[in-house]
């Protein structure tokens, strides 16, 4: 299971927008091959950040496998 807390502690350095984020999220989901994402922390407030980022978190999850 990836959870998005840990998953920020190896790479957010790497990121300054959402969409970085997701990408890297998409990424690390493939080469993983990991089945489940739990976002059990509100990431950061990057400035193009969605009202619905949760929503958007698991959908870029789920699109990647």
């Amino acid at each position: 299971m990836m959870l998005l807390s840990e998953f920020l502690l190896q790479y957010g350095d790497e990121f300054s927008t959402f969409a970085e984020l997701t990408n890297k999220l998409q990424t690390e989901a493939v080469s993983t091959g990991q089945l489940y994402f739990q976002v059990d922390i509100e990431p950061p407030k990057y400035h193009d950040r969605p009202d619905d980022w949760h929503n958007q978190l698991e959908l870029a999850f789920e699109s990647a496998r």
